[in-house]
C-alpha cells in the first residue's frame, strides 16, 4: 500500500466518516490504485486510528462502490465503472479530486437527456408553489447583475426547482448530483475570467413556457439553455 503521511491523518477527529473521507480523497488522486489493498494494520498505525475506526470506515466505502472490504478489515481499491458517482459523498469527493473534461461531458449527456424531459413535465404538472420557486430564482439571477457567487446560487436554485417541478420522484432526486457538478463547472467558468452572457434570458424562456403549460416549448428551450451553457462553460 502508498504510503501517503500524516498531512490528512483523521486523528483527533475521531470518526470512522472522517477516515472514510480522507481513504477517498486518496482512491480518487490516485494515490490508492484500483486493485489496491488497503490493509487494515498499516491504516490503523498510518492514520493514528483504531481498527474499529478503520474497518467502519472501509465498509462506509464498500458501500459506495469504491473498496471491496473483506471479513477481516482489509479493503480492496475497486474498478472506476464500480464506483457510485450517484451518491452525494462519492460525487464531491470526486469533485473535489479533480474531475476531467470527459466527466463533464458525461454530465452534460444526462443533463441533456434528463433535464429537457423535466422541464416538459413540469409545463405539464407544475403547481402554483412551483412555478414561485422558478420565479424566485429567476428574481434572484436577475438581482445577482455580474456577481458569480450570486448568479451561481441562483442557478443552482433554478435547477433544483425546475427538476422538483417536473413532480416526478426520480428526476427530483437527480439534483443532487446535476447541482453540485453545475455549480463546480460554473464558478470554474466565472473563475476563469471569460466573457460568459447573463444567464438570465435563457432561464426566463423556459419558466416561461412552463408558466403557460407548453410542453415542447419548455423541452426546447431547455435544450437550448444546456446548449448555450456548454458553449459558455466548455
Amino acid at each position: 500500500m502508498t504510503q501517503s503521511g500524516q498531512a490528512d491523518s483523521p486523528a483527533g477527529r475521531g470518526t470512522h466518516k472522517a477516515t472514510a473521507e480522507v481513504l477517498a480523497r486518496r482512491i480518487f488522486d490516485g494515490t490508492y490504485g484500483q486493485g489496491e489493498t488497503l490493509a487494515l494494520p498499516e491504516l490503523t498505525a498510518e492514520l493514528d486510528v483504531s481498527q474499529t475506526v478503520v474497518r467502519e470506515a472501509l465498509k462506509v466505502l464498500d458501500a459506495k462502490g469504491l473498496v471491496d472490504a473483506s471479513q477481516k478489515g482489509d479493503g480492496v481499491v475497486r474498478r472506476r465503472e464500480d464506483w457510485n458517482l450517484l451518491d452525494s459523498d462519492v460525487l464531491r469527493w470526486k469533485l473535489a479530486a479533480g474531475a476531467s473534461s470527459d466527466f463533464f461531458a458525461d454530465v452534460l449527456e444526462l443533463r441533456r437527456s434528463i433535464e429537457p424531459a423535466a422541464a416538459g413535465l413540469a409545463a405539464e404538472r407544475r403547481t402554483d408553489d412551483d412555478l414561485a420557486a422558478l420565479d424566485a430564482a429567476l428574481d434572484a439571477m436577475a438581482a445577482a447583475d455580474d456577481d458569480p457567487v450570486l448568479l451561481v446560487r441562483a442557478d443552482a436554485s433554478f435547477h433544483t426547482a425546475m427538476l422538483l417541478a417536473s413532480n416526478n420522484r426520480f428526476y427530483a432526486q437527480l439534483r443532487r448530483v446535476i447541482v453540485p457538478v453545475l455549480v463546480r463547472r460554473v464558478r470554474e467558468a466565472h473563475a476563469g475570467g471569460g466573457e460568459v452572457e447573463h444567464p438570465h434570458a435563457v432561464h426566463a424562456a423556459v419558466v416561461e413556457a412552463v408558466r403557460h403549460r407548453d410542453v415542447d416549448g419548455a423541452y426546447m428551450a431547455m435544450l437550448e439553455l444546456l446548449d448555450k451553457s456548454a458553449l459558455d462553460h466548455p
